[in-house]
């Protein structure tokens, strides 16, 4: 049997729908003026950080935030990370993912329809194509026409402008990795790394197609967000709502006119459709395909206002307000909505996970110290009879300076240390090495003891000589006969 014969007689012939255009309209409105400002604060935040800069001395990069590979630190104004300080990081990775709990089950999608970084420059995109082609019907009809010369000039100068914002993009990317001023001039003389190259053309073109193309298909398709937001979001939640017991059934004011009574506020006009940016009816009731942008307010508040009817047809509002509201009550304030016990328990995780951060980089030394003994052997016997143990001592310098350090041993009575650059009869219980600016100096050391040292656990202490010392220790063993001979 054939699969055409397999399929049943009710299925239908195509299973994927084709893709129809968005071309939002252009709307003024509080929203609307707060998404402009959103955007511009985020696109300014990505674009221009890399060129901040930031003193740290004569010793340690000048730019603000710099992630840089090549040496293992990420900087941030004034705080310096270094690889094993990585839980720093995933501190705020962890409080990134809590925030966006405590927003998306506070405000529903506010993410989403403001700050993620596809609808920012989707965003930007579509306001190319109100700049180029006009505003929606003007889009529309040219969509619909013919190929012609003038059709293919426009198109090509606003692909050349979505391309120029792309390729933007990808540059900025990549000065967050390097010196912003040398990374440009060496780009564009062809001396920078392949690396470079590469990262700027992936994120150009993803960028390009992903913002000037495919646009609210990422955000209903691809991206996996918006499901975990359905679980997160609850009657009490704060989403755009469409008032259903108000505005329906839908009629023209001429209808209304003509029979009071007889219809809702709703007049069917579809301008909440034709602002939205994924092209989706909120009359419908939430879906993954609405982001929460609120520019249906923006709109639906106009048209009230025009035909003489309240606003807040279409209005943030949470699903238990709204039957309270239907059956009469009255809403809610807006601050008992937002305090409630799941949003409260996620501050509380967020507030004491960015508190615990505070305090762990308040209290940080700028050293470290590690010690790794020798293993084979772990013990050698000198003719004296005395006991020798050799050692590989880490001293970290985290300070964007030079500073001397003093290594002394912490316990194992009578024994001295020595290194590959000292005789032994300079051995001594304390050496001072200068440890160079944000480096670590690896010392190879030899701790000599008595001939009647037994087996023991003892420690090198490392303290930074300056205006403000800092010590810190690290705990080993010394190995030696068990009977002591």
């Amino acid at each position: 049997m054939s699969n055409a014969d397999s399929i049943s007689p009710g299925t239908p012939s195509k299973l994927f729908a084709k893709r129809q255009s968005v071309h939002p309209r252009r709307i003024d409105g509080p929203f609307r003026r707060f998404k402009w400002l959103v955007m511009f604060v985020t696109l300014a935040i990505y674009y221009g950080t890399p060129w901040i800069r930031w003193d740290r001395g004569p010793y340690a990069p000048n730019q603000a935030v710099l992630i840089d590979l090549a040496n293992q630190r990420f900087y941030m104004f004034g705080i310096e990370i270094w690889p094993h300080e990585f839980y720093f990081v995933a501190g705020l990775l962890i409080m990134a993912g809590i925030g966006l709990f405590l927003v998306t089950s506070a405000v529903g999608r506010a993410w989403c329809g403001y700050s993620c970084p596809q609808t920012v420059w989707t965003d930007l995109f579509q306001h190319v194509d109100r700049f180029v082609d006009g505003d929606r019907n003007a889009r529309m009809r040219l969509d619909a026409a013919p190929w012609g010369a003038g059709k293919a000039v426009r198109r090509a100068f606003k692909w050349t402008i979505y391309l120029v914002i792309a390729f933007w993009t990808g540059g900025a990317w990549i000065m967050y990795f390097a010196d912003a001023p040398t990374l440009t001039r060496d780009f564009w003389s062809g001396d920078a790394a392949m690396a470079a190259y590469v990262t700027v053309g992936i994120l150009t073109a993803t960028t390009f197609w992903l913002g000037g193309f495919m646009r609210e298909q990422v955000c209903i398709y691809m991206c996996p967000w918006p499901r975990i937001q359905g679980a997160l979001i609850d009657e009490k939640s704060l989403i755009v709502t469409y008032k259903d017991w108000r505005g329906e059934p839908r009629g023209s004011v001429k209808k209304a006119e003509k029979d009071p009574g007889a219809f809702g506020d709703c007049i069917d006009c579809n301008l909440c459709v034709a602002v939205c940016p994924t092209g989706y009816d909120i009359r419908k009731g939430p879906d993954v395909a609405c982001i929460t942008c609120s520019l249906c307010i923006d709109a639906c508040d106009r048209v009230m206002k025009e035909v003489g009817r309240p606003r807040g047809l279409i209005d943030y509002a949470t699903l238990e307000d709204c039957r309270r509201e239907a059956d009469g009550g009255e809403p809610r304030p807006a601050w008992r909505t937002l305090l409630r016990p799941r949003t409260v328990i996620y501050f509380t995780i967020w507030a004491g996970i960015g508190l615990a951060m505070l305090f762990a980089l308040g209290t940080r030394t700028h050293l470290g110290i590690s010690v790794e003994p020798d293993r084979n052997p772990s013990f050698m016997l000198l003719s004296d009879g005395s006991v020798r143990n050799a050692y590989t001592v880490k001293l970290r310098n985290m300070q964007s300076r030079p500073r001397a350090f003093q290594l002394e041993i912490e316990g194992l009575p009578a024994a001295q240390m020595w290194t590959d650059d000292m005789a032994r009869q300079d051995a001594a219980r304390t050496i001072v090495r200068e440890i160079p600016p944000d480096s670590t100096m690896p010392l190879r050391i030899y701790v000599i003891a008595p001939p009647d040292t037994s087996p023991q656990a003892f420690g090198f202490a490392a303290t930074a000589q300056g205006e403000r010392p800092e010590r810190a220790a690290s705990e080993t063993r010394f190995e030696a006969p068990e009977d002591g001979r």
